[in-house]
């Protein structure tokens, strides 16, 4: 995935209210799509590889759960066991 090929060089120029937040309501969803697939890979590839401890390895599987609901994905806790 190339990077510059998603950022948007301008923002709409409009004098058009309505118009406008429909522009930015478009532009969110697409970060928090994008967000959410970096989540979720993350949170399906990390595994357990000792270069830090248990305890900080759950706790960085467990953050991500509430990440994921506030972007309107919800995870099973069972999932992560």
């Amino acid at each position: 995935m190339i990077t510059a090929n998603n950022i948007k060089a301008t923002p709409l120029q409009t004098n058009n209210f309505k118009e406008f937040m429909k522009f930015v309501k478009e532009c969110s969803q697409t970060a928090n799509q994008s967000l959410a697939s970096t989540l979720m890979s993350t949170l399906t590839n990390t595994k357990f590889d000792r270069s830090r401890t248990m305890h900080e390895h759950v706790l960085e599987m467990t953050n991500l759960v509430p990440k994921l609901k506030t972007l309107g994905m919800a995870i099973d806790w069972i999932f992560l066991v």
